[in-house]
This record gives C-alpha cells, structure tokens and sequence, in this order.
C-alpha cells in the first residue's frame, strides 16, 4: 500500500479512538427528519465535507452501498429511508472505524424505534478493490475519501463504484476541490492529503474523470465553501481557497455526442412565441426556465438566437429539466 494510503489509515484508526470534530467539518446542515434522532457521538464523527443522503435517490427500497463509514451517521441516515435487513452496506479498511461504527448503530437502535441494527451491513474492505458484486446495488456514495487518492488511484476507486451500481444507477459524492494551484510539497504531504485539504483538485477535472469512467449523466448538487490554506501557516506562496462540492454520477449509457453535465444552466425563451422547440427534443415554454445541460446550453447559445437566455452555472441542480 502507498505511504500516504497507510497514512490516512492511521489518521482515521486515531479518529475512531478520539472523535475529532474539526476533522472536516462539514457546512451541510443535518437531516432533520420525524423520528429520526442521531446519537452525539455520530455528530462528532461526522467526518464528511457535505452530504451524501438525498431523498430523491432512495426511492424504491434501494440497496445502498457507503464506503468509509466514519461514526456511522450517514450509514443511519440512508436506513431510514430503506428500512430493511442488510439494504445498506458500509465498507473501511480501518478495523477499529468499523467496531465504532458498530457501537454507535447499537446506540442508534436503542434510540429510534424504527431502526434495527440488521439494517446495515459492515464490511471490512477497501475502496480500490471492494468487496461487493457487480452491479449489485442502486446507489454507491463516499464523504470527503476519494479525494485522499491520487489521480491514479482515484480513477481505480471510481470504476470500482461504477463497476458495483447496476444500471442507472447512481454515485452520490462528496468531495474538497480547489480552482487554485496546489504546491506539489503539499499535494505530496501524506498527512495534509489524510486530513482532505492537499488533495482537492479543480472541479472540471473532477467531472471529466467520472465522465471518463462512462457516467453518462453528471449533477452538480452544491458547491460550497470548505477551506482557506494560507501562506505562513501552510507551505503556500499564494492563498489556496478550497470548496465542497456535492456531485450525483449517474451510470446511465453514454449519449453519442457527450456526458449530459448539469451545473445548474438554465434556458429562458422570451421572443413572440408561445414556445421554442429546436428539433432535438428541447422544447422552451415562454418564459420559463428550463434547467439544461452544459452541452444542450452550449448548442442553444450557438444559434445565435436574440430571444434565448442562457444563464451561468449556478452550481446547483435538483432535478426537472433535459438535456
């Protein structure tokens, strides 16, 4: 195993013995749901840059699949919308996460009459080999740990994901990047690459690896502030801004001109019209914005067109629209 792989395990073996709330860190609320009550020390564990948990995904008694489990909050939280034996599988390659993350779903149980400890499955595993069939479950997510890997080893941990989801199925990731340049004495530091800062890469590139792979379909949830690494106080000339982005990779079939990206673009008809339909399956109501992907937005904007306005990413899509 590569130096700075064994040395996350060793950040994460200490923060299963310790909880260390500023760890990460995220500034994702916590879900608030009836009945839902989460024991304070998954709160502490809370190891995650944002969330993975999204109601819109776990429709249909999916089959969920969590890797690097930290306190065990998000592997409760997928449960209360599954509700049955073995639906949600966590996976680490740290033993002593894996026991505390098992004494802290038995809290759970003592505290959610709805939540049976059968629900989830643990597993000792690692990410870029994992111990789960092909396409096997409906939803795959990971919380601020890919981004530890290099590039080599984060393209591996992302096909194992792909390999694993069944068809059209989805990736939920959450994960620090950074537009800035990253100082090659701190991308190569183990520890700050443990500890997710030295490791965050520019989000482009982030979408084109999971294009990459042959998700078909890529939504940018949410983008938010993270981290600042600031000369003097890290090897930096320059300050370093680092950003949480919360993506969905969808495994549906690659379209034959491109991955369908949505980074919250929106088309807006406005000309005398009653609608605008470009013959290729966008059809824009008057004055209604209609959320597009980046390539059906490019396309829109190259017609030249006086009466479609194209907003700028807005780094948040939910859902509706087409590309």
């Amino acid at each position: 195993m590569s130096d700075y792989l064994e040395a996350a395990k060793l950040v994460y073996e200490d923060a299963a013995n310790t909880p260390q709330k500023g760890l990460c860190c995220t500034t994702t609320p916590v879900w608030q749901l009836p009945d839902l009550t989460v024991p304070s020390k998954m709160l502490e564990m809370n190891y995650g840059c944002g969330s993975t948990v999204n109601p819109r995904d776990l429709s249909h008694a999916p089959t969920v699949l969590y890797v690097g489990v930290g306190g065990g909050m998000e592997l409760l939280q997928f449960s209360y919308f599954t509700r049955r034996p073995g639906a949600v599988i966590g996976v680490d390659p740290v033993d002593r996460m894996l026991e505390v993350c098992d004494e802290n779903l038995q809290l759970a149980a003592g505290k959610n009459s709805w939540f049976d400890r059968d629900f989830v499955e643990l597993r000792y595993g690692d990410a870029l080999q994992l111990p789960v069939e092909d396409e096997s479950v409906d939803v795959a997510a990971q919380n601020c740990l890919f981004n530890i890997f290099k590039k080599e080893e984060l393209e591996v941990a992302l096909r194992e994901m792909y390999r694993v989801l069944k068809p059209h199925g989805r990736l939920v990731l959450s994960d620090p990047t950074s537009e800035d340049a990253m100082p090659e004495s701190l991308r190569n530091d183990d520890r700050l690459r443990a500890l997710c800062l030295s490791g965050a890469m520019p989000l482009q590139e982030y979408l084109d690896v999971l294009t990459g792979i042959g998700f078909g379909t890529v939504e940018v949830r949410a983008r938010r502030p993270y981290r600042v690494l600031a000369p003097g106080q890290y090897d930096t000339e320059q300050t370093i801004f680092i950003e949480s982005v919360e993506i969905c990779a969808i495994k549906d079939p690659m379209p034959a001109d491109g991955p369908c990206v949505f980074t919250g673009k929106h088309a807006i008809y406005f000309g005398g019209e009653s609608f605008f339909d470009d013959g290729k399956g966008h059809t824009l109501l008057h004055n209604q914005p209609l959320a597009v992907c980046d390539k059906t937005a490019k396309a829109l904007e190259n017609l030249g067109r006086q009466d479609i306005f194209i907003t700028g990413s807005t780094w948040f899509y939910d859902g509706g629209g087409c590309c």
